[in-house]
């Protein structure tokens, strides 16, 4: 922090001005009221930050304009007397670990965006039931957002511009996970003002403008680690290549599908110091490299063959599902009987039943390359699951702008998402129920607002039997 901004503080202090903290972004000093009060329920002290406003060097303290709309608004605030409790605690505990990182960022617009991005957790909340959703919750911290439709289309694209503070957010995340899956999905737009929708290939087959939506997550945790807005009419390479000059992942290890198996992509990778593991097409002609299946293992219970060898300066992992062996044998018989294929057609298909191949620039065991490539087969389907997120308004985004913002928003959503659903697996819950199973059910305890103070209202056993299990403390204790 530089002198000047020191003395200023100094000054306001020796006022008699108490509470006051500044927080640096890049060249900027942004003022805060920051405090800390004792809740009863969670028994702990909580610390509150309220924005105040930017400092200049010239023109001293300039107080925020979101404080001088709220003060236009109506005095009465509406009040409650019912609120749902227990999901709001578990959204707000979803969102703990990158909330200081968009208060960092996104210093005049956090508010809204947590309060956004955790409606959203829930399903698809447009713009215009967004500050009647928020209603209903409990608010845990005491946040200030303005949720009026037109504020919120504002707030979208002030984010989108904010490229540093998305930045900000992705390199946290991006620096905790040594392994990374790449994947690529698109959604949809017929708005004339959106440079990025493009006609362009999707699995879908619709032929209508698109925009491509790249997605990183760790492989290990399967957390959303960054995400990108592309054009609809680029392809598949090229997108993987415009988003990794983006990024430093240099010595980390990125797990990609077969649709981005070229020699092109691995010399790319391999000048920027990034290790890659990507399954092969199965027309590649190093299915022709002879590999001995001389090992084994079991995976889910199915029983694997695998070998491995080593070309050129890439390591190819060869594995026989027994399963899947069967399965595509049989397949094959019954296009022969059809006469779909002839026997030399099938004698070609035979050899690569049930096989599949796997190159990486990086040595490892062959049951460790089977296991990462299964797991990008979980984030395809946690991303896929989710995209509903990303339909949210997009007939109403009006510039790329907004559509970056947006899909921001989209993806704070899925990193909370898929914390609840890690706290559901870690407590081996995750076969009997879904995040949003889990938040209805937590949704039934509410918080009752007597005017001068208020409680939470009586648990049911079932969920003090799931707060137990997931190891949390979202309820107080009888008593306190």
């Amino acid at each position: 922090m530089e002198q000047w901004a020191k003395d200023w503080l100094e000054t306001q202090r020796n006022k008699g001005i108490k509470c006051l903290e500044i927080k640096q972004r890049g060249e900027k000093y942004y003022v805060y009221h920051s405090t800390t009060y004792w809740d009863r329920e969670q028994r702990k002290a909580i610390k509150t930050s309220k924005y105040l406003g930017r400092l200049d060097r010239e023109e001293g303290f300039i107080e925020s304009n979101k404080d001088a709309a709220q003060s236009n608004k109506a005095t009465i605030p509406e009040v409650r007397s019912v609120t749902e409790y227990g999901n709001s605690v578990l959204l707000h505990e979803s969102m703990k670990e990158i909330k200081p990182l968009l208060m960092e960022g996104f210093p005049d617009n956090w508010e809204e965006i947590c309060a956004l991005s955790m409606l959203r957790v829930t399903g698809n909340v447009p713009l215009k039931r967004a500050e009647s959703s928020w209603q209903k919750l409990y608010n845990v911290e005491s946040l200030e957002p303005d949720l009026r439709p037109n504020s919120l289309s504002k707030m979208l694209h002030n984010v989108g511009i904010n490229r540093e503070g998305q930045e900000l957010v992705f390199k946290s995340l991006l620096d905790q996970s040594p392994q990374l899956v790449y994947d690529l999905s698109s959604m949809f737009s017929r708005s004339m003002n959106i440079s990025l929708a493009e006609k362009g290939y999707n699995k879908d087959k619709i032929h209508v403008p698109q925009i491509n939506i790249a997605l990183i997550c760790n492989a290990n945790s399967g957390l959303p680690t960054m995400i990108r807005s592309l054009p609809g009419s680029v392809k598949d390479v090229a997108t993987l290549c415009n988003s990794i000059r983006e990024l430093d992942i240099r010595n980390k290890l990125l797990l990609l599908d077969r649709g981005f198996f070229s020699e092109d992509v691995f010399l790319f990778l391999e000048d920027r110091k990034i290790s890659y593991l990507i399954p092969a097409r199965r027309n590649s002609h190093y299915y022709d490299t002879r590999i001995h299946l001389n090992s084994h293992f079991r995976y889910h219970g199915r029983l694997i063959k695998c070998g491995s060898r080593m070309v050129s300066n890439k390591y190819l992992y060869l594995f026989e599902d027994q399963v899947l062996l069967f399965e595509e044998q049989n397949t094959l018989y019954e296009k022969l009987d059809a006469e779909k294929i002839t026997k030399n057609e099938l004698q070609e298909d035979l050899k690569k039943a049930g096989r599949i191949l796997i190159l990486s620039n990086k040595e490892m065991s062959e049951k460790e390359a089977y296991e990462l490539y299964k797991r990008r087969e979980t984030v395809e389907k946690r991303f896929d699951t989710y995209k509903s997120t990303l339909s949210a308004d997009r007939l109403y985004l009006q510039d790329n702008e907004s559509v970056f913002g947006h899909v921001f928003i989209a993806f704070l959503s899925l990193f909370a998402y898929c914390k609840l659903e890690m706290l559901l697996k870690k407590a081996n819950l995750n076969k009997k129920m879904t995040t949003i199973d889990l938040l209805f059910e937590f949704s039934k305890v509410y918080h009752v607002d007597f005017g001068e103070g208020g409680r939470v209202m009586e648990v049911p056993k079932k969920i003090k039997d799931i707060e137990a299990k997931l190891g949390l403390c979202v309820f107080p204790t009888q008593g306190s």
